[in-house]
């Protein structure tokens, strides 16, 4: 039969009857990506989505640049355009009032090799002969909804893709063997059913079918609050910045010309937070506000006066293998950290980069053979950890230190903030981590604990009293023991199926 004649009873069957290879609930970020992916490969694809119109959140603005080279290689990094997207090279970390830049490496590699002087020195004359211009590594930061209708766009544009607006109500089983056939709908009010070899769920963090597959529940200790400031004076422009102080971290970063977002994070059953204290607003302006630096403060003001608070829950919920025949779970509505760190899309781009190469034509002929496609989920499960088990660890690990309420804690905190000051590697190692660049656990746990021994040895000798230090050693011992605390339960979490 000629291609075109394929591709035209495909259409037919997508359109006429919803039958495809593949059946998609949710064109968000990983729903749209992964969609696209495998509509490239030739893939019949349906994509569902509650609605299409465009969200309106206040989280999933910054992308690390490890997302932005993994949507380069999806094809998708026009999705950037024309959205008013702003440049991102780096962090400014401002530790009560005092501050300090960690850009984007140059010169690190994913393995963690190439950092130092000399070698980046050695690549910029090897770059320079090229006749080529190396450039630092770029995140960008947006409004969310912009881009969600970007990629929505593309997906509608991929000739193996068909869009639908249709609300999953229940999966189609094989009452046999259990198998997911498919998704009952609701479209325009009307039931429905859509048919594919295999469903993936990608429904977010409120997934309303997460619990039918796994028991545990996401871990919820904290939100974040979100404002929009108008055309907010930042110390350091094209840079995310993290303000620490006494209470939890605040995020801000520009997501438009004259829009800059500023996240607050709020643990649950904060006092300062509550209703005799003035609520979330009382927080706001009593604590948060004075921490600021002074040139962000005025319009910080304004927007708690205009604004309408909106927050989004800060959810743990770690990585588990999929196993159910016909159906693969992904996105928010399989694992989430932090936000801190800003590494959800850049988890998603790049597990439908490599779910999308183990489902290959070539891997997988046929995407109904539910054996076949479960071995390549074993794959995925463990050979995506080189990536996001290193941003799931370093979001919650930075969050438990950013947000630290205990004297071990702070010392931690203080020592992180100094370690930074280092520069050179203690910079480039942490931040090429963060960025998606960097995906070696093995670096993660190095930088971490060289950073728990630096908060050891300040904690020994800050006190200037020689008669102190013995009593100092022997309580800096905790220190390093909250460390342990801190990032080993992540770790197990990580290395569980």
């Amino acid at each position: 039969m000629p291609v075109q004649e394929k591709k035209r009873l495909a259409k037919e069957r997508r359109q006429v009857h919803h039958d495809a290879d593949v059946v998609i609930v949710g064109a968000g970020i990983l729903g749209c990506a992964i969609a696209v992916a495998l509509g490239n490969q030739g893939r019949s694809v349906i994509l569902l989505e509650r609605s299409l119109k465009e969200p309106d959140r206040i989280v999933g603005e910054l992308l690390q640049p490890g997302g932005v080279a993994a949507l380069e290689k999806l094809g998708m990094r026009d999705c950037l355009e024309e959205i008013d997207a702003i440049k991102v090279f780096g962090y400014d970390v401002i530790f009560y009032g005092d501050e300090v830049r960690i850009p984007y490496p140059a010169n690190v590699h994913e393995d963690g090799s190439g950092e130092g002087q000399e070698k980046e020195k050695d690549v910029s004359r090897t770059d320079e002969m090229r006749g080529m211009k190396r450039k630092r590594p770029e995140g960008r930061s947006f409004h969310h909804g912009r881009f969600i209708q970007r990629l929505r766009q593309k997906a509608m544009q991929n000739e193996n893709v068909a869009v639908f607006e249709a609300t999953a109500t229940e999966l189609v089983r094989n009452d046999y063997n259990g198998q997911i056939l498919g998704v009952e709908a609701t479209v325009q009010g009307e039931a429905d059913c859509f048919f594919g070899g295999l469903t993936i769920i990608a429904d977010g963090y409120a997934s309303k079918f997460r619990k039918q597959f796994r028991e545990d529940t996401p871990v919820v200790r904290s939100k974040f609050w979100g404002l929009e400031l108008i055309d907010a004076k930042l110390p350091m422009p094209n840079h995310g910045h993290v303000v620490l102080g006494d209470g939890a971290p605040v995020l801000l970063y520009q997501i438009g010309t004259h829009e800059t977002r500023a996240l607050i994070d709020i643990p649950d059953g904060l006092p300062s937070a509550s209703v005799a204290n003035g609520g979330v607003k009382g927080h706001l302006k009593n604590v948060v506000l004075p921490s600021l630096p002074a040139e962000v403060r005025p319009s910080f003001e304004a927007a708690i006066e205009r604004d309408r608070l909106r927050s989004m829950p800060n959810s743990w919920l770690p990585p588990t293998t999929n196993r159910q025949p016909g159906m693969i779970m992904l996105g928010d509505a399989m694992n989430m950290r932090h936000p801190l760190t800003g590494g959800g899309m850049t988890v998603a781009f790049n597990d439908a980069v490599l779910l999308a190469d183990l489902l290959s034509p070539v891997n997988v002929p046929l995407l109904d053979d539910t054996d076949l496609v479960l071995r390549q989920m074993k794959v995925f499960h463990w050979k995506r950890k080189d990536l996001t088990s290193v941003i799931n660890i370093l979001a919650q690990a930075l969050y438990s230190l950013f947000a630290a309420d205990d004297a071990q804690l702070k010392a931690l905190q203080m020592g992180c903030f100094q370690y930074f000051r280092l520069g050179g590697n203690c910079i480039d190692g942490p931040v090429g981590l963060l960025a998606g660049i960097i995906r070696q656990p093995f670096v993660l746990f190095y930088h971490f604990f060289a950073v728990a021994l630096y908060a050891m040895w300040i904690y020994i000798v800050k006190s200037g009293n020689p008669v102190m230090i013995p009593a100092r050693l022997v309580m800096s011992v905790g220190v390093f023991w909250k460390a342990c605390v801190v990032i080993f339960p992540y770790i197990f979490s990580e290395l569980r199926t």
